[in-house]
């Protein structure tokens, strides 16, 4: 979706300024965002791509105005009231208040190392041959769509090369609404700085950008 979130190659943010030895979490509720969403995603039954379209949905006036691990919070909680896991009475006095739901599954003590450092692999076998290969033009379509995507707007409408034939991955559009891995070929696509930014931009400059094939055509 068009929103806060996608701020490449857009002005007036100002200047990035890199904390020096920043540490992971800047303070203990940060931690319990974090493990609470991790913790949370197997009897919620979301995935990845859910999380990150629920912290991406809000608009952009929020999201701006949100440091990055209360974006988590707020997305969590509305992850969990989605799949009627908490009421609102529950969520203002920040406990229980009700019995539990049942739930299909939960994250045991046992498994949250192989969560936190190995994740799940998105590669996908299939029987499909790639439109594209290395050394290929193409175009990024000029896609609007009002649900979580991976293309960056700045790329959308630009012509790169096709650098890299990934595999084939879960595709994260569809699997964002709980439509399905619906598993697609993965390029890396690079675009040249004048092609993105104009004649102005230094003719030196690429950009890479990790690309789905329904996002690509031929140039």
């Amino acid at each position: 979706m068009n929103g806060g979130q996608d701020l490449g190659g857009t002005h007036g943010h100002g200047q990035v300024a890199p904390e020096p030895n920043e540490p992971v979490f800047h303070a203990e509720w940060e931690k319990r965002a974090f493990a609470l969403t991790l913790a949370m995603a197997r009897p919620g039954g979301w995935n990845i791509d859910m999380g990150r379209f629920a912290r991406e949905n809000r608009p952009p006036q929020e999201y701006l105005s949100m440091s990055y691990y209360e974006l988590w919070f707020y997305a969590l909680e509305a992850m969990l009231k989605e799949r009627d896991l908490v009421d609102d009475d529950e969520i203002v006095v920040g406990h229980a208040l009700h019995p539990p739901k049942p739930v299909k599954q939960t994250l045991s003590p046992g498994d949250v190392a192989q969560v936190l450092y190995r994740g799940g692999p998105t590669e996908r076998a299939t029987d499909t041959t790639a439109k594209f290969k290395t050394g290929d033009r193409v175009r990024a379509k000029n896609i609007n769509p009002v649900t979580h995507t991976r293309l960056p707007r700045y790329v959308r409408g630009r012509v790169g090369t096709i650098e890299r034939v990934i595999g084939c991955h879960v595709f994260p559009d569809s699997n964002a609404t709980g439509a399905g891995e619906n598993p697609q070929w993965l390029y890396t696509v690079r675009f040249d700085g004048p092609e993105l930014w104009g004649d102005g931009s230094d003719p030196s400059v690429k950009v890479s950008v990790d690309a789905w094939e329904p996002y690509l055509e031929p140039a």
